[in-house]
Formats: C-alpha cells, structure tokens, sequence
C-alpha cells in the first residue's frame, strides 16, 4: 500500500512539473516574422547581420505585448504570403501594402503606417512627372504594388522586375530601364546612396502599410491588433517611425 502511496504522489508531482513546463514554454513561444530585408528604412540589415528597421522594431514591441519571443525571417517579398498561407512564418511585416487582391489570399491587421508610391530617375532624364511614364521603361520590385499598378497602368512588355530595390536602382543607373517605381522611404535611401538619381515631385500612389496574417489565425490577427492599438495609444508606433523617419 505504501509503494502504491508512492507511486502517485511521484505521478502527481509529475504532472505538476509537465504543468509548469507547459506554461513556461507558451511564455517564451516563438512569433515568427517573415519580411525582405532590403527596403530600408522599414527593413534592413545592419552592419552586425542582423535584420533592423521600423518593421522589425514594431514586431519586436508586438511579440513583447504578447508575451512571446520574436524570430525574423528574411525572405523574397514576392514568396512571404504563400509563407503566411503555408504556416511557414505567423505574419509577414514588410512595408507591404493592403490590396484587394492580397486580401482574397490573407487577412490584415490594422494598419500601422502609410507609404508613398514614388518614381526615381536620373537627374537628366526626360521623365519630369508621372505623366511622362507612358512609352517609358519602369524597373519595379517583384510582387510590390510598384509592380502591380506599373505592370496594370503600362502593361508587362514596359515593366521590368528586380529581386529587391537595389537590383531595379542599379538598372536604372546602368540604362537598364528609364525609371524605378517604389515605396518613398527606401526611394531616399537609395537615392541618398546614388549620385545623379532624384525623386519626381509628383506621387505614384499612397497605400497603408499592415501585417499579413493568415484566414486560418484568428486568434493571433485580433490579439496583433490589440497590442497594435496599445502601441498606438501609448505612442511607441509614432516613436519608433520617428527615430528612421524624422519629421521634416
């Protein structure tokens, strides 16, 4: 009778210990982001190899509201939302913009920021506004909404994809194409980098920014959008776009 005594007080301290442990590991459960760390200020990688930017600092404010440790993966953009989809990564954050059309393969948060579509060209080119795009050669980012709405507006024959920005900037400075569609912010950075390149006066298009997250995650799309609205409410969203994004 003893031993049997014995036997379930070790079962119970058991499933005790299993208990804790459980508890424990949703504490420290993983989040896992996918983005494409070339479109600075939003995502980039520093000189230390790791992947920094407004994107990766909100996620970063997000996992902590909700209790969990954040991992990024780095990836092509036109390939994050068939990760989200595949369950391969829990949300996609990378200055992506909210379309109909995304929308009928994910569901979005609220939205956190918004871009500017702009067009780079170099400082003698004949392309002065948007207006004089027709005819013209645009280098665009693959799966952006710069390829979208150039690839929908000019058709795919005058539209020309790149990986990543950079790739589509050093086509456009090597006479590849005549100007490169892209988000505003990533636009000054490369424009700041490449001598003889400015930005039209004149936007393409504003969009607002979110995080892709897939039909099947309820649970996460309403708990990102707490923690998103706290955020906002405390001011840490304003905060972090401020320190890559100075007010002028």
């Amino acid at each position: 009778m003893k031993k049997f005594t014995k036997i379930l007080a070790l079962l119970a301290v058991l499933c005790l210990v299993l208990s804790c442990a459980a508890c424990g590991s949703k504490d420290t459960e993983k989040l896992v982001m996918g983005t494409n760390a070339s479109f600075p200020p939003y995502e980039f990688t520093d000189d230390a190899g790791n992947i920094v930017g407004i994107d990766a600092e909100i996620a970063a404010a997000v996992a902590e509201k909700l209790g969990k440790e954040l991992e990024i993966k780095d990836m092509d953009f036109d390939s994050l939302l068939t990760a989200v989809q595949s369950g391969s990564i829990d949300f996609a954050l990378a200055g992506m913009t909210v379309t109909d059309e995304r929308k009928e393969t994910v569901d979005f948060s609220d939205t956190y920021a918004t871009g500017v579509q702009v067009v780079i060209v170099s400082e003698n080119s004949a392309i002065k506004t948007v207006d004089d795009l027709q005819g013209k050669k645009i280098g665009v980012q693959t799966g952006t909404t710069g390829d979208i709405y150039c690839t929908d507006d000019y058709g795919q024959d005058m539209v020309k994809q790149y990986q990543n920005g950079a790739l589509a900037v050093a086509a456009l400075k090597n006479g590849q194409v005549d100007c490169v569609v892209i988000d505003n912010e990533p636009a000054k950075n490369y424009v700041k980098a490449n001598e003889g390149l400015i930005i039209l006066e004149t936007e393409y298009v504003k969009e607002d920014y979110a995080a892709a997250i897939s039909k099947d995650n309820n649970e996460l799309l309403e708990d990102f959008n707490k923690a998103l609205k706290e955020l906002k409410e405390e001011g840490k969203i304003d905060e972090i776009i401020n320190k890559y994004i100075p007010a002028e």
